[in-house]
């Protein structure tokens, strides 16, 4: 009998990496159950993407009381109520003290893609900066603003023009953020005229990158240099936002405000939806029509958001990453006492991350990392990797985890890295 690995690589592109062999028959909440009956813990979510759950009562229920109702009409053609309530609700809900609009689409590299061409637009600029080790996407100007060659870019050719990458600040490994400021300022004597600069875009939190949060005084000096030369501010909250780091969005955590903000995967709590919401004057640069998409703002996709931001108010999602996040970093270091590979433990909220050095040459060692995560796979939880040098196990669980399963997935967490000394 044919495998569905086989099967899977007959009929699949294999550009379509796969972290596990593990194919889904249920979920629930944290828990996942394959074809075959094995049950795993889930610490990756669908990469950030069920930060409620999996299956939540009430996002079950209000997709199928829309299913019931209408499935599909195209925003731009017969429009609907609820997409105007949840862009009312995200103008509100977003940082800054000032006007907002809000436009939907459907996937995160979707999102970056428009807040790129509002930017553009906005601006009447071309060029746009990006940090080295971020992650924007797998579309061309996703890839383009991405500061990670492989897999993302390798063998697709040219990319597009203007935009140009510095520097992200990270202690850990000898740029601070003074070192990154200079760097962005040498940019601008030697590669790119900043009144020819339309934005400025990066993730609160690197998330492919490694999980590094972007420190205070970086932030606030790139609100400076963004105002000083009329420079848009582009938060990439894909991956940071809806409660995943302690605050309904990463912003939060800064005093300033972007002037753009791109979402995604938790927005709809497993359904495709993305926004950009922003300065409602900028916001409105792009012409009628310039903007948009057939699967934009789906109406199943805007149930399940406004579920979701039901959800993380009434169910108190953000002190609850707070305190899963204070419980796995407290657990980390002390594991970290019996494993002199763990060279640091990060991360606001409940978007953690440990990363693993090798202890003869105190170099990232990816295979430490992974050696970890196939160990736990076999001992039923599901772990991801990330950062540039891929040493990095970045932590996903949803927000809603049951306290005695997210207890058993420390048990095995602590068991995979032991076992990988071994």
């Amino acid at each position: 009998m044919t495998s569905l690995t086989d099967r899977k690589n007959a009929a699949i592109s294999r550009g379509v990496g796969m972290t596990t062999q593990i194919y889904a028959d249920r979920a629930e909440n944290s828990e996942i159950w394959d074809k075959e009956g094995n049950r795993y813990i889930d610490f990756a979510a669908g990469i950030a993407v069920v930060n409620t759950g999996h299956r939540h009562p009430r996002i079950v229920e209000a997709v199928k009381a829309q299913i019931d109702r209408f499935t599909h009409t195209c925003h731009q053609v017969v429009p609907y109520e609820s997409y105007v309530h949840l862009a009312e609700r995200l103008n509100t809900l977003t940082p800054g003290n000032f006007a907002k609009k809000t436009i939907f689409v459907t996937t995160g590299a979707e999102a970056v893609e428009n807040a790129v061409k509002i930017a553009r637009a906005a601006t009447g600029r071309q060029a746009i900066i990006a940090f080295g080790g971020g992650f924007h996407g797998r579309t061309f100007m996703g890839m383009a603003l991405t500061g990670k060659v492989v897999p993302y870019k390798v063998g697709f050719g040219a990319m597009p023009g203007d935009v140009f990458h510095a520097p992200f600040p990270i202690e850990l490994h000898g740029v601070s953020v003074e070192q990154s400021i200079a760097a962005l300022k040498k940019l601008f004597a030697a590669d790119v005229d900043p009144g020819r600069v339309a934005a400025i875009i990066l993730e609160p939190v690197q998330g492919e990158g490694g999980f590094y949060p972007a420190p205070a005084a970086f932030m606030r000096a790139l609100r400076e240099i963004c105002d000083q030369h009329g420079i848009l501010l582009i938060a990439d909250e894909v991956q940071t936002g809806f409660a995943r780091t302690g605050k309904l969005f990463a912003m939060e955590h800064h005093d300033v405000a972007p002037d753009l903000m791109t979402m995604a995967k938790s927005l709809a709590g497993g359904f495709p939806l993305a926004a950009v919401t922003g300065r409602a004057e900028i916001m409105d640069a792009p012409a009628p029509g310039g903007l948009g998409g057939t699967y934009g703002g789906n109406p199943i996709g805007i149930a399940a958001a406004h579920a979701v931001l039901d959800v993380i108010e009434d169910e108190k999602l953000c002190e609850r990453a707070e305190q899963l996040g204070s419980r796995l970093k407290q657990r980390l270091a002390a594991i970290r006492e019996q494993a002199p590979e763990i060279v640091d433990i990060r991360g606001p909220g409940f978007m953690n991350a440990v990363e693993f050095n090798d202890v003869k040459t105190n170099l990232p060692s990816a295979d430490f990392a992974n050696r970890v995560r196939l160990i736990a796979l076999e001992k039923g939880l599901i772990l991801l990797t990330c950062g540039v040098h891929g040493n990095v196990i970045r932590f996903l669980a949803p927000i809603t985890i049951q306290d005695d399963v997210f207890a058993e997935a420390l048990d095995i967490l602590e068991a995979s890295i032991m076992a990988a000394r071994a």
